[in-house]
């Protein structure tokens, strides 16, 4: 990243809290220089304040990136002061959940590039799985930087239009909430047929991690994973069982969820 435009143009971070700050550290790792980045944040913390980072200083008037981190309640007092680099070549990309790419428009004009973006949690430590749209103003160049800079903290996907980010919300960008209460109830459960809850939590959470790492890492889909390690009229079919029902177990009810999810979503956006 050291001789891209970002570098040579500069990179405004708008909102430094967690998601904020595990880019900016992927960024620097990545050999972009803190003199390029500016950062905007009422409560820098210590170690923003040790980067060498621009902080809540002049801002460049054109540069390559903002990348918007704010909380969305936060947006309609951040997001006007940088209205005068609306229209340019500057490409803002938002990582603000349920704010559109129309409310950027309004604000910073139609021909402004504008790719919205939904990470998820897991980025917080480069593990994260990131779902990008742009807007008619965005062109391969737009999307391209927006990828660069997302993928210092996982995975980088395109969707086809902006509509597919509220389904993104209902998978990946809510999901990890998902595994943590599976991770939860599978220790109860456990805690239940007598282990020590101290000692089922471990059980669980070890398994939950070592089998998403398993399928990350597997030329073979979930289905055939699951297949093998499946003995017939064994314990794990037993259990299968239950979860694998079509009314009661996961099928129906992870359906339910991630349209719930969804639904929610594109209520957020719609206001």
């Amino acid at each position: 990243m050291e001789n891209s435009r970002i570098a040579q143009q500069g990179l405004v971070l708008l909102g430094c809290g967690k998601m904020g700050s595990a880019m900016l550290e992927g960024w620097l790792s990545r050999g972009l220089p803190a003199a390029s980045v500016s950062v905007i944040d009422p409560y820098p913390s210590d170690w923003l304040q040790s980067t060498g980072v621009a902080l809540n200083g002049e801002l460049p008037p054109a540069p390559a990136v903002v990348l918007v981190a704010v909380k969305p309640q936060m947006m309609a007092d951040a997001l006007p002061r940088l209205q005068a680099m609306g229209g340019g070549s500057t490409v803002f990309v938002s990582v603000a959940a349920g704010i559109t790419i129309d409310y950027f428009e309004s604000i910073l004009g139609a021909d402004t590039p504008v790719v919205r973006a939904m990470p998820n949690t897991p980025a917080a430590i480069s593990k994260g799985i990131t779902a990008i749209a742009g807007n008619g103003a965005a062109g391969e160049a737009s999307l391209s930087e927006a990828e660069e800079l997302l993928s210092a903290v996982g995975e980088v996907v395109r969707v086809e239009t902006e509509a597919d980010i509220d389904a993104v919300t209902g998978v990946s960008g809510s999901g990890p909430a998902y595994v943590f209460h599976m991770i939860e109830t599978l220790a109860a459960a456990g805690a239940a047929e007598g282990l020590p809850p101290e000692l089922a939590m471990r059980l669980a959470t070890a398994t939950v991690a070592g089998a998403g790492a398993l399928a990350q890492a597997a030329d073979v889909g979930p289905d055939r994973l699951r297949i093998n390690v499946t003995s017939p009229n064994g314990t794990t079919q037993a259990a299968l069982e239950v979860l694998m029902d079509e009314e009661n177990g996961f099928p129906a009810l992870m359906k339910r969820a991630v349209r719930a999810a969804t639904e929610r979503s594109r209520e957020l956006a719609n206001g």
